[in-house]
């Protein structure tokens, strides 16, 4: 009470405009505090919501609003990735379908790996449900990824460059370290089709082997192999049989079909597991069939030294 006293006493004393400044910056010092306040609050609130999301969904699907509230207005304390893309089957784009595949793959493993926490959101905007933002964004080609920032505006790094890079999971969980400082292990879902096949295969031929179990001598029957591959082959390099040709056409065919796959399998910017099974594809046919060629020349250039897997 004492305290309260003297201090209206020494009000008492002050010039009115002393006191009318003393009563203003009381105010905005009010003021700001309750500003920061529903900041903060703001944010917990918007953090909170792209988490519910997140725990639903690896990668969040945002319309105008959405993008407009999460990803462009502040506050913000995270990062976000935002795909633009256009996956409607109108649309014809198999480049997004690809992409979306890889940017998938790279958001689940954000959202199952031991690090993620409230720093970083996959978004995708889909050019029928956002089509406000490709305008405001000046945007007319798809698909395209971008990084906005906790602070500031997206700089020109912060746009991936897709058509150098690819779209690769690996390549853009490498582009977000740089961008973030934020480390993403990509998973890759197994994919069992090639053991599948196998496996079939084998079972196909054992079974057919079971079937005639009683009846194999002809697996042991070198002779007969070797009748089977010469008779449609001349032993002689002054003659070639017509059938001759069209095997020899089809060798290099198979051939030039591995070549093909190798370049597809080097150029192209889809699924790293995909090109990689192209890939050895691809070199199992150059290697197999023209070491297959290679053989039936030395059979009828008889000295011929070389040979490659088949002699």
């Amino acid at each position: 009470m004492a305290l309260g006293t003297r201090a209206s006493r020494w009000l008492l004393y002050l010039p009115a405009g002393s006191c009318l400044l003393l009563v203003l910056l009381l105010l905005l010092c009010v003021q700001l505090g309750g500003g920061q306040k529903k900041k903060e609050n703001l944010l917990a609130e918007k953090v909170e919501q792209l988490m519910e999301w997140s725990s639903r969904r690896s990668v969040i699907r945002m319309n105008g609003d959405k993008f407009r509230r999460f990803v462009k207005a502040p506050p913000r304390n995270y990062s976000v990735i935002v795909m633009f893309t256009a996956l409607q089957p109108q649309r014809q784009c198999s480049v997004c379908r690809q992409a979306n595949e890889e940017y998938q793959v790279l958001a689940n493993s954000w959202r199952y790996s031991s690090a993620f926490s409230n720093k970083l959101f996959f978004t995708i905007v889909d050019y029928d449900e956002g089509a406000d933002v490709f305008q405001q964004l000046n945007m007319n080609s798809a698909p395209t990824f971008m990084h906005f920032p906790p602070k500031g505006k997206p700089k020109r790094a912060d746009t991936f460059d897709l058509q150098r890079i690819g779209f690769a999971a690996e390549q853009l969980a490498k582009w977000i370290a740089d961008r973030t400082d934020v480390h993403i292990r990509v998973f890759r879902p197994p994919n069992y089709s090639g053991t599948i096949a196998l496996a079939l295969l084998v079972s196909l031929v054992g079974g057919l082997l079971y079937l005639r179990r009683n009846n194999l001598e002809f697996i042991y029957n070198k002779t007969g192999w070797a009748m089977a591959a010469l008779s449609y082959i001349h032993g002689s390099s002054q003659a070639q049989f017509v059938a001759e040709s069209h095997i020899i056409l089809l060798l290099n065919a198979a051939i030039t079909m591995g070549m093909v796959l190798l370049n597809e399998a080097a150029t192209s910017k889809g699924d790293v597991g995909k090109r990689r099974i192209i890939c050895l594809v691809g070199l199992g046919l150059v290697v197999f069939f023209f070491s297959f060629l290679l053989s039936i020349f030395r059979s009828k250039y008889h000295g011929y030294p070389y040979s490659f897997l088949i002699k």
